[in-house]
């Protein structure tokens, strides 16, 4: 186990192909023994995706499927009913699973920005459109974590909670590039202390738990999040530009736990776990980092979701995280 005992060296990012819960349970705990994380499985249908999941966790703000995507509405109907449902065997799946586990485990729900993006107001809108729609989203955001993230720890009482909010629309929000209803604009740009404010009080939910922000878009805006006080940033390796090295450098000097995705999220061939690490040594070095500091500050991960992956390469993705994080362990120079 890594110097830091609130991470394991690998884990998944979410999401797993496929429809069986127990399957999926299964995976992401026998994947990663000491850092597992509870799966999500899109393929079911709405209220199984990633925004219809957390849409269902909100507390007093409701959201149904409209052929547009998802819409706001007043009351839970059945979208809801069917979201929660689908989180209550996925809950089942992992309680079984992980009896007696003692340890970190990591579960995930979207961001107050990218689900502002996602969901439309009654207008058709983007509730990013509307700041104060945006303040009240990420209010029952907020405190539907804190009803899930106690949920799991009654389930399993001996895990240590690791919660990821997905932020993948982060970089487009604070950039004006989430398109509009039309398609013929974009909606403004939030300004950045806005998007860092609200992401501090939503991760406040977790008390003293770490909160990790995964984006596996480009431009991960690091020192923004690190200002916003989440504990680890988990980020595609491969969209890494120079522009990004200054701040990643900052972000380890200053104890920020990087999720680095350098195990493709589709069907690939996959390199020797030496080889998929190379890049993470690569950087270190050319940072001036101590090579100690390497599982103290990594963990690894795929580049991305495995949702759009075939069951046999998801798990042998899993597996791939898992030996590529002992490579590096071994061998940190």
């Amino acid at each position: 186990m890594n110097a830091d005992s609130s991470y394991g060296p690998a884990t998944g990012v979410g999401s797993l192909p496929g429809g069986d819960a127990r399957e999926a349970a299964r995976t992401a705990t026998g994947s990663f023994e000491d850092f597992p994380f509870l799966p999500e499985l899109p393929a079911r249908g709405p209220g199984a995706d990633m925004i219809g999941r957390t849409a269902g966790m909100l507390v007093e703000l409701y959201a149904r499927v409209e052929p547009s995507g998802w819409r706001i509405g007043d009351r839970p109907g059945r979208d809801t009913k069917r979201a929660r449902s689908w989180l209550g065997e996925d809950l089942d799946a992992l309680e079984e699973f992980t009896q007696d586990y003692e340890g970190p485990l990591k579960v995930q729900a979207v961001g107050p920005w990218t689900l502002a993006a996602a969901l439309e107001l009654k207008n058709g809108e983007a509730a990013l459109s509307d700041p104060g729609a945006c303040r009240d989203l990420a209010a029952s955001l907020a405190e539907g974590l804190r009803l899930h993230l106690a949920e799991v720890r009654r389930r399993v009482p001996g895990a240590r909670l690791v919660l990821q909010l997905d932020e993948p629309s982060l970089t487009a929000v604070l950039r004006g590039g989430v398109r509009s209803a039309s398609g013929y604009r974009t909606h403004r740009a939030v300004d950045r202390q806005v998007v860092e404010a609200t992401l501090r009080d939503v991760a406040g939910v977790h008390g003293e738990g770490p909160v990790v922000v995964h984006s596996c878009a480009p431009d991960v805006p690091f020192a923004l999040l690190r200002r916003a006080g989440v504990a680890g940033i988990s980020f595609d390796f491969s969209l890494l530009t120079e522009r990004d090295e200054e701040a990643i450098g900052e972000a380890v000097e200053g104890g920020t736990r990087l999720f680095a995705g350098v195990v493709p999220g589709t069907d690939s061939a996959l390199s020797d776990p030496a080889g998929s690490v190379m890049g993470v040594r690569t950087l270190w070095r050319r940072l001036g980092l101590q090579p100690g500091l390497l599982t103290e500050a990594v963990t690894i991960t795929p580049a991305c979701g495995l949702a759009g992956a075939s069951p046999a390469y998801a798990r042998q993705a899993l597996a791939h995280c898992v030996r590529a994080a002992r490579s590096l362990a071994d061998n940190p120079e």
